[in-house]
């Protein structure tokens, strides 16, 4: 994964680019002038547009502007054509209806305030020009196919040289090859000539770059003539036949024609581009190499143009000069040609001289220095002029490249010019010297953030002026001590650098610039970001086309930056296709297409830094279908195919499918052949006689097949006799005298001929030594009458056709037909085993007496009758197979005390033979089945009535019935179970005490001398006591029930209005010690403070009645509106009511027996009502 930091980068090399900038002084300070923007040294100007010369210069005060052009003052208000631009000096020339010649020359700009003068670089101001072509008239050229050629260009001089190119008169540029190129000059070289490269429109095109014009050369005609043509010509001419003897250009060893000789040289300037170039002529076409003697090319500077004719290196350095060779080579030799590279240097800058800001009294350098080859000469000026020639001043002292300042005064500030020249150029630089006595300033605004990512470089600025220059500290948070030393670097300029930031960098930072005139300080923030990271990246994918892909992109970064995913497809822009789904972690593309195949990369950007991840995608397809299927090396029984294989659609082709058709036999249907390696275009094919083939391939690779190619042509092998005989021969009887033959008929592909049929042969096996044979013809079997039954034969099948015979044929034994079994199985006998399994045994039958192959014994087998004289007789025969040679069997799912009778037979292919004597046997007892039904009738409140009907299969003799019970409650939970004995002979009984309104569970089952059998369970309630539950239900609709509920809330409202007469009178509520003695725990006590009662709950108010009876579902329903004055009963509410529904009970609270009572639910049905009880209450 490519991870970058590209804003971080950038923001690092702003700031290390700082660090070796000129002294800025502040523009309200006074300084001289300083050359902002000037315009270049060699200015080519386009003639139809405004000459515009920049010169801008900034210093306090403003300065002021003039030229000079060519060497002489230029005055500017004498020209009415040429202005100076307001607070500047830019000259704009207007050569509106002038000659730009006469604007042509040298300028240089001076600036000046009292301070000092600035003077720019000699201009030299040049119009560009693309002259017409001079006219010409061009001869047809006639060369002999193979020779060289060169067509010359020569394109008329410009400012800057034009850039040529040659085109047809269509403007379709000519084709170049290593045999066709141009060379640097424009010209048009042909290696050698051939025949299609006659044409009448050559034409070389001259494209002049600052006027955007071109210009182009009359068309040259080229003519190529081969030896054939030029001999006929001149038999023509001279009635001769051979002028030239051969029809081929004859080859020859390389030769240049450029560079010639055998060696040059060549000089170039560093930082220029080095052109070299190697033209070479011959037949065949010669290659160009290169090589340089003693050393290598520089990598990354270097190109080959031009088919390998032209090198090329980028910004020449002194260690590209030296030798270089160039080779060119075809198969008769090889030529060489050494090149010389000489590089020289106009002068450049080794360190140009910096501003000085100086206080009084102190001391500095200027250094100017500069390297080139010749080495260039230094020279000062002052102000614009020589030093020289310079006042004196004592302070000052020229050493060469360095001027040296020593006890500076006020008012010595001036500008320096240095000059660095040799013969290829010069360099020109400003420099002042300002002296100043200020206090220091913090340029750096105040409170600025830097942000930065962790494990990066922090730097924080602290840009500064005074005079003397300030001293810079800094300090972090608590100013405890200065920042000094690891991890803490402070540059000369100020700047604080932390080399690799983490969190516990982030805070406040103060920088303090200190002179002896005064202090400074600024405050900045630091605040160090969590980096972006992408956590899952996006990963390979294989798919294949219009099915989707999904690539996802998973990133964490720090959460106060605001993320930008961006996708990007070969470090391009994603299609514009809605086909492409962007989501904030995933690329979505649906129904691929090969064109999506590619590099896909994430890109997550935040304000700082940006992290990316790339997977590829690859789509894959099913080939396409092989293509010019041949067929070759033809041989009476094998051919060889070849193919060309289709596009693998990025899925390997791992298999290659032949098939065929055969036109005569099967035609229109294709069969698989052969299969070959996907490695292999080539296959060997062995064929039939007798066969119309046409061939086809289908490729194979991950997806699946190709469709198939086109067929080859047809291949027809000649007839010959059968190589195989039928498949599948058999033989068998259908009947006890007679012997079928049987094969599988042989296809026309197999019949490797016409008139194919088939040779049947047969005789008794260690019988018969002479074969009986028959030959039949569109027949699949042969049938042999009059054959002894099951006796083995020999047969034999042979394919015949009109061309011969086939391979002796293969002896297969067989039998003749089987009859039924003679003779039924002796000594039958059987053992019981248990009640339901029992055990036969026989003695097995004579093979002869099976007459067939022996399958095995069937044993019938029914129940004849049960052995209880309740139990209907019904009979039901069942078979047993028992495969093979056996001699006993088992019976099993028999049933308990029964008889049985059986008998046992033996089977071949044919059928079943006699039975065996009927014998019988007795199975014992069993546990019985379950009862036929039980149901219980006539419910009471304490009893229950159950009915029930002998099991159907009794099994044996019933010894009696076990009944069990348990009460089930409301919430299913089941009481203790009660187990009741019954005699065999009852169907009937009642079960009495039992408790009233209770679900009960039954389970029954009947028992033999063998045990219980399976149960069966029902469930049924006793009833209630109606009368008991008419009263109950009727207590809620009483009078006297409404009247006491009435008079109990009109109470309770009373309670209310003294309880707030007392609050606003100031007293107590006066019968709260009343409530404190009788209290009802139906109603909480009100509060002391707010007169207000507790909250009331009537969560026991849904709880049944203690001796209540509840119906069948288990539940009593109240309605919600109505109260119970069972509530306010003892003991749970059993008070009494007179007949008319009256109340004769005392009224009392509720006692907490009744809520022990109600908490917990009883398995048990209630007890009746106890009277005694509710006499207490009367």
């Amino acid at each position: 994964m490519e991870r970058t930091r590209a804003r971080a980068t950038v923001f690092l090399m702003l700031f290390l680019g700082n660090l070796g900038n000129a002294l800025e002084v502040p523009l309200d300070l006074p300084q001289p002038p300083t050359i902002t923007h000037q315009s270049p040294k060699d200015y080519i100007i386009d003639p139809r547009e405004n000459i515009v010369i920049h010169c801008d210069a900034k210093g306090k005060p403003h300065p002021s502007f003039s030229w000079t052009r060519n060497g002489t003052h230029f005055d500017i208000d004498q020209d009415p054509k040429v202005t100076m631009r307001p607070h500047s000096g830019t000259l704009v020339v207007d050569i509106s209806g002038e000659k730009v010649e006469s604007y042509e020359g040298v300028y240089q700009c001076t600036a000046r305030n009292e301070h000092g003068t600035a003077v720019s670089n000699n201009i030299v101001i040049r119009q560009s020009r693309s002259p017409l072509w001079s006219k010409e008239r061009n001869e047809p050229i006639i060369v002999q196919e193979g020779v060289s050629l060169v067509l010359q260009c020569r394109p008329p001089a410009g400012l800057p040289p034009p850039i040529i190119f040659w085109m047809d008169i269509n403007f379709q540029r000519l084709p170049q090859s290593s045999r066709v190129s141009q060379a640097l000059n424009g010209d048009l070289h042909f290696s050698n000539v051939l025949t299609e490269d006659s044409r009448n429109d050559y034409i070389c095109y001259a494209r002049f770059p600052h006027t955007q014009t071109i210009q182009q050369k009359q068309p040259i005609t080229v003519t190529v003539l081969n030896l054939d043509a030029i001999n006929e010509t001149v038999a023509a001419l001279y009635n001769e036949t051979d002028f030239l003897s051969d029809g081929s250009a004859e080859e020859r060893r390389p030769t240049f024609l450029i560079p010639s000789g055998s060696s040059s040289s060549k000089m170039v300037l560093r930082g220029q581009v080095l052109e070299l170039e190697c033209i070479a002529e011959g037949l065949p076409t010669p290659e160009v190499s290169w090589s340089k003697v003693s050393g290598e090319f520089p990598a990354k500077r270097t190109s080959f143009l031009h088919f390998q004719k032209t090198l090329r290196i980028v910004d020449v350095s002194e260690a590209d000069a030296g030798e270089y060779r160039c080779t060119a080579r075809n198969r008769l030799a090889s030529v060489h040609h050494t090149i010389r590279v000489t590089v020289k240097a106009a002068p450049y800058w080794i360190s140009t001289p910096r501003n000085l800001v100086l206080a009084p009294r102190e001391r500095g350098n200027m250094i100017c220095r500069a390297s080139g080859t010749p080495k260039p000469t230094i020279t000062w000026a002052m102000n614009g002029i020589p030093i020289e020639n310079s006042p004196k001043d004592p302070s000052r002292k020229v050493e060469g490249d360095t001027i040296i300042f020593e006890e500076v005064q006020t008012g010595s500030s001036a500008v320096y010019q240095c000059n660095a020249s040799n013969e290829y150029g010069y360099l020109l630089s400003n420099a002042f010297v300002n002296v100043l006595s200020e206090t220091p300033r913090v340029l750096t605004p105040a409170n600025k953030v830097y942000q930065v990512i962790r494990n990066t470089h922090a730097l924080l600025d602290c840009s500064s002026f005074g005079s003397p220059i300030p001293k810079i500290t800094w300090f972090k948070d608590s100013r405890s001590s200065t920042l000094d030393g690891d991890p803490y670097v402070l540059h000369e300029n100020g700047t604080l650098e932390i080399h690799v930031a983490q969190a516990v960098n982030s805070g406040k930072y103060t920088c303090v610039a200190r002179n002896s005139l005064g202090i400074s300080e600024n405050h900045v923030y630091l605040e160090v970001k969590e980096p972006t990271r992408i956590l899952k990246q996006p990963e390979y994918k294989v798919v294949q086309s219009n099915m989707n892909v999904v690539f996802e992109c998973k990133v964490k970064h720090d959460p106060s930056l605001i993320p930008t995913m961006t996708w990007v497809k070969d470090n391009g822009e994603l299609p514009d296709d809605e086909r492409f789904l962007v989501d904030s972690d995933s690329l979505t593309i649906t129904d691929v297409t090969e064109d999506d195949a590619g590099t896909y990369t994430c890109i997550m950007t935040t304000t700082l830094d940006q992290d990316s991840a790339s997977a590829e995608l690859t789509v894959v397809e099913q080939p396409d279908p092989p293509t010019d299927l041949e067929l070759t090396d033809q041989k009476p029984r094998s051919v060889q195919l070849t193919w060309i294989p289709g596009d693998e659609h990025n899925s390997p082709i791992y298999m290659f499918l032949i098939q065929y058709a055969d036109s005569l036999h099967h035609h229109g249907h294709w069969h698989n052949l052969t299969l070959v390696p996907g490695s292999k275009t080539t296959a060997h094919l062995k064929l039939s006689p007798y066969v119309h083939y046409a061939f086809r391939v289908l490729a194979l690779n991950a997806v699946g097949f190709s469709n198939p190619s086109l067929p080859s042509r047809m291949y027809k092998t000649n007839p010959s006799a059968p190589d195989e005989n039928p498949s599948g021969v058999d033989g068998f009887g259908t009947e006890h005298d007679n012997l079928v033959i049987s094969w599988k008929p042989m296809s026309g592909h197999q019949a490797n001929g016409p008139g194919l049929q088939y040779k049947v042969m047969w005789r008794q096996k260690d019988v018969d030594k002479e074969w009986t044979s028959v030959t039949v013809a569109n027949v699949s079997k042969f049938m042999v009458s009059g054959t002894p039954t099951f006796t083995p034969y020999e047969v034999q099948v042979q394919a015949i056709n009109d061309y011969g015979i086939g391979p002796e044929p293969a002896v297969v034994t067989g039998h003749s037909g089987e009859d039924l079994p003679m003779q039924a199985p002796d000594n039958v006998q059987v053992l019981v085993l248990n009640s339901s399994l029992a055990e036969v045994h026989w003695e097995p039958v004579p093979p002869k007496t099976v007459r067939g192959r022996l399958k095995g014994y069937k044993v019938y087998y029914w129940r004849e009758r049960s052995l209880h004289k309740h139990n209907p007789h019904h009979v039901e025969q069942q078979v047993l197979t028992f495969s093979g040679n056996k001699s006993h069997g088992m019976l099993p799912g028999l049933q308990p005390y029964s008889l049985y009778l059986f008998n046992v037979r033996v089977f071949n292919g044919k059928g079943e033979g006699p039975a065996s004597s009927n014998q019988q046997f007795e199975t014992p007892e069993g546990v019985p089945g379950r009862p036929s039904f039980l149901r219980i009738t006539k419910p009471s409140l304490d009893s229950l009535t159950l009915e029930w009907g002998p099991p159907y299969d009794r099994n044996g003799r019933l010894t009696g019935y076990t009944l069990k019970y348990q009460t089930v409650n409301i919430s299913n939970v089941l009481g203790p179970v009660e187990e009741l004995a019954l005699p065999a002979n009852e169907t009937t009984v009642t079960l009495f005490n039992l408790k009233y309104s209770t679900r009960y569970k039954f389970y029954f089952n009947a028992k033999t001398g063998q045990g219980a059998g399976p149960v069966v369970t029902e469930e049924a309630a006793t009833i209630m006591d109606e009368a008991m539950a008419a009263r109950q239900v009727d207590i809620a609709t009483q009078g006297w029930f409404i009247c006491l509920m009435c008079a109990i809330a009109l109470l309770i409202l009373v309670l209310l209005i003294i309880c707030f007469i007392q609050r606003n009178k100031g007293g107590k509520y006066p019968v709260k010690e009343k409530e404190d003695a009788h209290t009802d725990p139906e109603f909480q006590p009100m509060k002391e403070d707010d007169c207000t009662f507790g909250e009331y709950s009537d969560t026991e108010d849904h709880k049944p009645l203690k001796g209540s009876r509840t119906p069948s579902n288990g539940t009593v329903h109240r309605d919600n509106s109505d109260d119970s004055l069972v509530d306010y009963g003892g003991d749970g509410g059993d008070g009494q009511f007179n007949e008319d529904g009256s109340f004769i009970g005392q009224y009392s609270g509720k006692s907490s027996a009744r809520d022990t009572a109600g908490g917990h639910e009883s398995s048990e049905a209630p007890s009746p009502v106890n009277t005694s009880a509710m006499n207490s209450f009367v």
